[in-house]
């Protein structure tokens, strides 16, 4: 892995930046990953994260964010290999294991190695990668990786807004239909799910979703 050089100019920020950066960051939908590798010991560890991006095409390359304060950030920054399991809408439960912090995530789950990455079996999208930077900004760590082999499966995104999963993609024929139904000038909506099973919803697509 070669670590690029790379130097942290702090700069000075007006009183309340951060805490309206967040509420910015709420606004903006995502999907989500869940990233594995190997620990020192020889376990397998992951992490749910919502930074996670294409980065080049040439050669194929992924970026990640990981934060310091992960259980698994020093074996995610020090591996020769790590796992990125794009997510569907029904790995939702998946997605709250590795949100967690329990002490054996891949107990109930099927898995297996992939060299020296922890592959979760059945999500939407899976990516082997072999670590090429790292670069340390602020609490985080940025990690490009060149992706080594790639597999898709179909399936409708999950997503991540208004701190809250579970959203669903308005597809364009339920669009049309929204559309040819919904009164003069009334905007369309999206609808969105209870991450924990409760009852559909409808809500602005411009609108924050407030947490139940």
């Amino acid at each position: 892995m070669t670590a690029e050089a790379y130097t942290h100019r702090p700069v000075d920020q007006p009183a309340g930046v951060a805490a309206a950066f967040t509420e910015a960051m709420a606004h903006l939908a995502s999907g989500v990953a869940v990233v594995t590798a190997r620990q020192p010991d020889g376990a397998p560890c992951g992490l749910l994260i919502s930074s996670v991006c294409s980065y080049s095409v040439a050669p194929p390359s992924v970026l990640i964010a990981v934060a310091e304060q992960a259980r698994s950030y020093f074996a995610l920054v020090g591996s020769t290999g790590f796992g990125v399991h794009l997510l569907n809408r029904s790995d939702t439960d998946l997605a709250g294991v590795f949100a967690g912090r329990g002490d054996d995530k891949f107990r109930h789950l099927r898995w297996s190695w992939d060299g020296p990455v922890p592959r979760i079996a059945g999500v939407g999208g899976y990516l082997r990668c072999a670590p090429s930077a790292v670069f340390h900004h602020g609490d985080h760590a940025i990690m490009v990786g060149e992706v080594l082999h790639c597999q898709v499966e179909a399936g409708e995104p999950l997503v991540y807004f208004g701190r809250r999963l579970g959203w669903s993609l308005a597809m364009a024929d339920d669009q049309d239909r929204a559309a040819n139904s919904a009164p003069v000038n009334s905007a369309p909506v999206i609808p969105s799910r209870d991450p924990a099973g409760g009852p559909g919803e409808t809500r602005p697509p411009h609108g924050s979703p407030r947490a139940r």
